[in-house]
């Protein structure tokens, strides 16, 4: 099942919920019951358990069944907030962009101002307030679509503020977001 994710872009989807439930413990952490999605991208995260070739073969399925694929310049990564050894949502967006023969573009998005993780910080203003000016962006794309690949939709600040720069400095004609999860709750 797919979500629609609103925003600043023309669509945006969501492959499924992250968790579908999540009990708090008695100690404070939480109990989660993950989708079947949402329990893959955790365990390639967290436990570096390879779960890419599920996640992509996901997301080519979905964007098949979408009409603008076919009209797409470039996929491009969102830009990762923490050192990996191997960033995640970086592989599946190459991989996916391969398989429906459209161009990855890694170095499209580039991230000209340290942040901190978002995941700690509950405000969406001042989610926005730190992610403003954070990215850059050329005009490789102008009048173009491009497809935004990201792991876990939670408020959009990100994907909000990486579609400004592309509207506005890239000045591409659509910005499309696909993400494999999005949370419950959208703070």
């Amino acid at each position: 099942m797919s979500y629609t994710i609103d925003g600043n872009w023309k669509a945006g989807w969501a492959l499924d919920l992250h968790t579908t439930n999540s009990v708090m413990l008695p100690d404070g952490s939480f109990e989660n019951t993950y989708s079947t999605i949402g329990h893959a991208l955790n365990r390639l995260k967290y436990h570096s358990e390879d779960h890419i070739d599920f996640l992509v073969n996901e997301i080519v399925r979905f964007m098949r069944t979408r009409i603008v694929t076919q009209y797409i310049s470039a996929i491009v990564p969102v830009p990762a907030s923490k050192d990996r050894r191997i960033q995640p949502v970086y592989v599946i967006a190459e991989r996916v962009a391969k398989v429906l023969n459209i161009t990855y573009d890694p170095s499209y998005l580039v991230k000209v101002k340290n942040t901190a993780e978002l995941k700690s910080i509950e405000s969406p203003q001042e989610r926005s307030a730190l992610l403003n000016g954070a990215f850059h962006v050329d005009a490789r794309y102008k009048n173009k679509k491009i497809l935004i690949v990201d792991d876990l939709f939670r408020s959009g600040s990100t994907l909000n503020e990486l579609t400004k720069t592309m509207y506005n400095i890239g000045l591409v004609n659509d910005v499309y977001v696909v993400t494999l999860t999005k949370t419950r709750v959208h703070r």
